[in-house]
Order: C-alpha cells, then structure tokens, then sequence
C-alpha cells in the first residue's frame, strides 16, 4: 500500500513524483566521500538515478575515486531496470569496508550512463556530501539512496515499507 507523500517544501522535489522505470540524469553538484580520515573522492562529474519511493542514488566516475580506493568485492545483484551489478570494497586512510559500493560494468539498454560509474552506501562512510550537505543514508541494508534536504518523502527502506 502506497503511503501518503510528506508535504513538499520550497526547493523540494517529492520522492514520489520519481518514476518507474527510473530516470537517470545528469546533475550538476559536488559530491565529496570521506573515509578513514581521508577524503576518497571529490567530483562534480555526478549522474544521479531517480526512482518512486527512492532517495535518489548518486553514481561517481571510476576514475574520480583516489587510486587504489577501489577493489572487486565478492557478490552480485540484478536488478530488473539497470541489469546486473557488481559489488566493490572501498579503502581510505586506516578503514577499508567490504561491499560499500556497487556498480553496472554492462547495464542494461536505456542506462548506458551508469557504465563506468560507482554508486556508494553513505551509511558506511565516514562523511559523503552534496554540494557541502552531509547526506543521510536511505534506511535498509540493500538500498543505496542518499536523503538531503532538497527531497521529500516518506523513502522505502523504512520498516513496514517493503510492500510499496
């Protein structure tokens, strides 16, 4: 059962005008990760993915995260729309974390702009950011969403949201 939408405030985009399938754009803003004291990535180059009921999830060139940050990790998922996905680990200063990333190195038609690109779990990270707003992590251990102040929701993730 759908929830009602939170109101939307000024500068506000609801959660719930996203669609589905979701849309994949480009978005012009800074996104900075911070793990294990040290920053690992600081990009403008951002594509996000929006889809109903999400916080948006934010993909980062390969290339922007600092050398050696990123490795294979062990896993896969598939997902209906963007196709099968890979898992990373991520390392920074004196952390390193299992499957704190994920990305599409084939995706599916229609998300071609997702290849080369990595998506990152905030609540796994010391600080990720946009334009200089520390997100909040989408709730639930398998969605990638990163909440600011410029979505409304409610998001899925929380408890009693796994039927929307």
């Amino acid at each position: 059962m759908r929830p009602a939408p939170d109101p939307v405030r000024p500068g506000q985009e609801s959660v719930w005008d996203y669609p589905r399938p979701p849309r994949v754009e480009r978005i012009d803003v800074r996104v900075t990760i911070d793990l294990g004291g040290e920053r690992v990535v600081d990009t403008r180059d951002v594509v996000r993915v929006l889809e109903t009921s999400h916080p948006p999830v934010y993909y980062l060139p390969i290339a922007a995260f600092a050398a050696g940050a990123l490795a294979r990790d062990r896993g896969a998922s598939f997902c209906e729309f963007k196709g099968t996905a890979r898992y990373l680990s991520l390392a920074g200063g004196n952390r390193f974390v299992s499957r704190a990333a994920w990305n599409y190195p084939s995706p599916s038609p229609g998300f071609e702009a997702l290849a080369d690109r990595v998506a990152v779990y905030a609540g796994r990270m010391d600080a990720c950011s946009v334009d200089g707003e520390r997100v909040a992590p989408q709730e639930g251990r398998f969605y990638g969403g990163w909440i600011t102040s410029n979505v409304a929701g409610p998001f899925k993730g929380a408890p009693g949201s796994m039927g929307w």
